[in-house]
């Protein structure tokens, strides 16, 4: 398979910056996906989604414990669809480069758990892939405000991490808006991602919050033809930006 490069997936990423412009990128989520068959799930998303989002949870900073850099390599192994993998550990500083070795095209780090975020943000950059910065929902967005303009992504978690399946939490839209807001304010461009409750009746309002980039993992994986899924939350969301 061929590798993803920084360029390609960064222009990924500079096509759906900026509110009220860009593309919709739709990142299915393995969280909910059949580990057991995890290959043959991927495949089924593989050609309509933009992104597969692998949540790396350690049992520590959540209260479940997932996978580890041996699943994204073996999903680096067989897919061309660039990893965007998210850690929801208590040491990312610790283990991005494990899943930078095993092919990650862009790591998200919880600003709650980092001791040092921009460093860790050029610590990724100097590896070739992209940098994301993500929040809990009652971590206040202001505290983004000195990593925003380094960051390639904030990602706005719209449930409290460690489950699939959960409610969408509605106080997600304003903080969507308020990361744009502070973008906006210092000049920044990174591209928003929201992650946790999206369906089609909730992508299209932190769509037009600002938010482009959208985790789903029950709304695609429990749907009898998840590729189908993918393709109607990507209607949603462009109707709701129309």
């Amino acid at each position: 398979m061929s590798q993803v490069t920084h360029t390609e997936t960064d222009a990924r990423a500079d096509g759906a910056r900026g509110e009220g412009g860009g593309r919709v990128l739709i990142a299915p989520s393995i969280l909910s996906a059949d580990f057991l068959d995890l290959r043959a799930d991927v495949r089924k998303v593989a050609r309509d989604a933009d992104y597969v989002h692998v949540d790396v949870m350690d049992g520590h900073f959540t209260p479940n414990l997932t996978i580890g850099p041996k699943f994204v390599s073996a999903l680096k192994a067989s897919f061309e669809t660039p990893l965007d993998v998210h850690l929801m550990v208590t040491n990312p500083e610790e283990s991005i480069d494990w899943y930078l070795d095993a092919g990650a095209d862009v790591v998200t780090m919880h600003l709650e758990a980092l001791t040092h975020a921009n460093r860790a943000i050029q610590r990724v950059h100097a590896r070739g892939a992209l940098a994301g910065i993500a929040v809990n929902p009652a971590t206040p967005t202001c505290l983004l405000r000195d990593v925003v303009e380094d960051a390639d992504l904030i990602l706005i978690m719209s449930v409290n991490p460690g489950f699939g399946g959960q409610k969408f939490i509605p106080a997600a839209v304003r903080r969507v808006r308020e990361v744009r807001e502070l973008a906006d304010e210092l000049g920044a461009h990174p591209l928003i991602e929201v992650d946790g409750g999206i369906k089609t009746a909730t992508i299209g309002e932190v769509a037009r919050a600002g938010a482009r980039m959208f985790v789903a993992g029950s709304a695609v994986f429990g749907a009898q033809d998840p590729a189908a899924a993918v393709r109607e939350l990507r209607e949603a969301a462009d109707a709701a930006l129309a």
